[in-house]
Parts: structure tokens; sequence; C-alpha cells
């Protein structure tokens, strides 16, 4: 086995398509450049392989491959992670293991990775049941939930980790290991929050809620001072069962939004009541009071309405910064208007989501997300059109976010870009950063996981 990442041996592409059930994708193939493209745009990196396993078996030899050949191995299951395509090495796409097994009495679901949010949630939505995953359809349910999970029911059910019943994972040394509270429990502990570091999750069980009555939608504000200043004091006020995200942006062009607007500040608010029509509206009616809506899209729906359609060829460049504060003051809000008003670039946004509720009632300590006190979080991002761009881009989006963040560096982790160590440590705050190299180090001590949010192996002899 190579003694080292730098040394590599070839890969067979012939003998991985004999020994393998799923699909084999090489550079000459048609689909080979589909195949490798991402959600983030600017990402042009091209793998030696990609690999489409059938089942746990192709996984398990996958991973065995890029540990003896020394060959990078980069874990796809929805494409949002800038990581999740190697240059020159193997990526493990598990878009093709969508199974899914509803137990409709007990609450419950097994779910493979390969499954997006929308596809799981439409799938459990029919029984009008749900997990809350993220915002976005197109997300893969394994990346969002290994990093936490903050989405549309995070005030009233939690994280999607809090959700996680149990999972199966493929470790470095090519075994499957169910893990659960009394299973591996280490690990468990280790993949609610701690991201993709610990192996291939090939299946997760979750909870399931009965949210078969729902009122959401957009709701499109004037971006004044006052209106973004309240908007976040009444969704602090606000009911658990309702969630609520602030844009305040750059309008782009959208056909429902009136033409004066396009390219105007403005506040594009999503709000998501999980309870009936009825309660919802009250809940609902502060922030249509707060100014004269320019787009009013809340109304009673299904659960799995509220996930906006995918666009398939939207794939953007962009500068952002994830960060978690306790506050966004009167000057923050002059910070966000001023921003907007002074930015080059194609789009700019400040994305405002109040937490607390049923994620801030779990124990920082009972999972790897250790963010469960923070308030609000906070993304800023600045779109753009050309890669060249991006040093330019990377500093003003970084002297914005200084200026919200006021020296606290923690952040979300499933939402960091490529910003280096010190943001990854700040993602896992207090004792979770080194135990999760102590799991690490059990598990994985090799750093054969590494094409991620990284988090090194303890070294020899630390503290297990």
């Amino acid at each position: 086995m190579p003694s080292s990442a730098s040394e590599t041996i070839a890969i067979s592409i012939s003998q991985l398509r004999a020994d393998l059930n799923g699909r084999v994708i090489a550079p000459d193939d048609t689909e080979y450049d589909e195949a490798r493209r991402i959600f983030p745009g600017g990402i042009d990196r091209r793998p030696a392989v990609i690999v489409r396993p059938a089942d746990v078996t192709d996984v398990a030899h996958v991973v065995t491959l890029a540990r003896d050949s020394g060959q990078e191995l980069a874990v796809r299951s929805g494409g949002h992670s800038i990581y999740a395509v190697s240059e020159g090495g193997i990526v493990l796409d598990l878009s093709d293991m969508k199974d899914l097994q509803i137990d409709v009495e007990g609450r419950t679901a097994w779910a493979e990775s390969g499954l997006t949010a929308g596809e799981y949630t439409n799938a459990v939505g029919a029984h009008g049941l749900a997990t809350g995953f993220g915002d976005t359809a197109s997300v893969g349910i394994g990346g969002i939930t290994l990093g936490g999970g903050v989405g549309y029911l995070v005030r009233k059910y939690g994280l999607t980790i809090d959700d996680l019943l149990a999972a199966e994972i493929v470790t470095a040394d090519g075994e499957l290991r169910h893990v659960d509270a009394d299973n591996h429990p280490d690990l468990f502990w280790a993949i609610r929050g701690g991201g993709g570091n610990f192996g291939v999750v090939t299946r997760f069980k979750f909870g399931l809620h009965q949210v078969d009555q729902f009122v959401g939608g957009f709701l499109f504000l004037p971006a004044t001072h006052e209106v973004i200043h309240s908007f976040m004091a009444e969704a602090e006020a606000a009911p658990e069962e309702l969630s609520t995200i602030a844009n305040v942006m750059t309008a782009p062009p959208m056909p429902f939004l009136p033409e004066e607007y396009h390219g105007k500040p403005i506040v594009m608010t999503i709000l998501a009541y999980a309870g009936d029509a009825e309660a919802g509206e009250r809940a609902i009616a502060p922030f249509r009071a707060l100014a004269t809506p320019i787009v009013d899209m809340v109304r009673p729906m299904t659960y799995p309405e509220i996930y906006p359609p995918d666009m398939e060829d939207y794939h953007p460049i962009a500068a952002a910064r994830t960060m978690f504060v306790d506050v966004i003051d009167h000057d923050d809000v002059d910070t966000i208007i001023d921003r907007l008003h002074s930015s080059t670039a194609m789009m700019t946004a400040a994305q405002l989501r109040v937490l607390g509720g049923a994620m801030a009632r779990v124990p920082d300590d009972a999972t790897a997300f250790a963010h469960r006190g923070r308030k609000i979080m906070v993304n800023v991002a600045a779109l753009y059109e050309k890669p060249e761009d991006r040093e330019r881009f990377e500093a003003w989006i970084a002297e914005f976010a200084r200026k919200i963040n006021k020296g606290d560096t923690s952040g979300y982790v499933n939402f960091l870009n490529d910003e280096g160590g010190e943001r990854i440590r700040a993602a896992y705050p207090g004792s979770t950063w080194d135990r999760l190299k102590a799991v690490k180090r059990r598990y994985d001590p090799t750093n054969l996981f590494r094409l991620n949010q990284n988090v090194p192996p303890a070294s020899e002899g630390a503290d297990m």
C-alpha cells in the first residue's frame, strides 16, 4: 500500500468495470463532462474516473481501491459541495443509490445517500410526513445531513441530525458499520455535524414528523432599514412553528417581480409555517404588515411545495462567507444596505436566518454540531461571471463578513468554501474539535477522507 497520497498506483478502468455492479465513467466516455459537473460554477476538475456504485459492495470496493492505490477520493451525493469532484482522482458518485424504505406507522425511513432532499421530501410527503433538510431540493441528503442540516423546520423540529436515528457507513478499512446510539456511539456522534471525514454513509435512518398542514412561500419586501430590522425582531418573536429566511439582495429578473425592481435592493423572504392554515396566517401577518409587499406568494400548501423548482443550468460562481451572530443591530443593517449599493458583482446578497427553538434545546456536546445556542446564521455572497475576478470578490466578501461578525469566526460547516484550516477549526468550537480528531484517528488514521472540510486525525499518543 502506498505510504503517502503522493505515491499512487494507476487505475485500470477495464478491471473496475469487471469488478463493479454499477457504472464506471472514464474521460473518453460521452457522459464524462456532464458527470463531472457540480453545482458551484467556476470549478473545472477532471477526475481519472467517476464511479456510480449500484450497492454497498461497490462502495466498499472503491474505498479499498482508493486506499490501496493512493488515489484522491471525492465522495458525491448531490454535487453541491466544492469537494464533490477530484482533480485526477476517483469520484464516488452515489447518485444511483436512491432506495427509500418508508415505515409510515413507525414514522421512520431508511434512505440511501444518492437521494436528493427534494426526492426524499416528495416521497415521504405523499404520506403527510417530513424530515427537515435545507432549502434547496437538489442538495443530496448525504452532505446536508453530515454537516448538520439547517432548513425550513429548524425551529419546530431542529436540525436534520436531530432526526437521524442510525446510519450505515463504509469506513476507511472498507468495512460496513451500522452506527447508532448503541453501536459505535463515538462514530454516530461524529457524523452528526462532522461532515464526510469518517467514511461513506450509504444509508440513513431518519425520524419522520407529521407535517400534513403547512403555510409558506416567498414574500418580497422593500429593502429599507426599518423593514430589515423589524423583520429580524418579528422572526425572533415568532412561534417555533415558523422558520424564516430573509435574503437582502439585488433582485434578479424574476418573471413575477415588477421590472422596476430588477437589479435593485429588495428583501426576498421565505416563510415556512409547520401547522394549520389559520394559525399560519396569524403568525405571518406581522411580516406582511412591515410594508406593502412587492409580491406576496405565501399560501397554504403541502410541505414539499416550499422547495423552489430546480434550475438545472444554474451554476453560480460565488464568493461567500457564513457566520453565526447573536444580534443584527442597526449598524449591521446599515452595513448590509451600503454593501448592496456599493457592489459591482452580478448579484450580492446577505441571508439572515433566525434560529432557536428545537435546535437550541439540544446540548452542544450531544452532536458534533456545536452551535446550538447561536441565535442567527448569516451568509453573505457575491455572484460574479468571470473566474479571473475571484481574488477581487473574495477580498470584498471577506471584508463584508468582518463587518458583520465582529471578530467571531465561527460558521456553519456546510456553507464553508475553500477558506483554510482556521475556518474549519472555528466551525467546531470548544472540545468538539479534539473529540472529532480522536474519532478520526480511530476510523480513518491515514486521512483517506480528506477531500472535504477536513478534520485531521489526532496525532500518535493523543488522548483518545
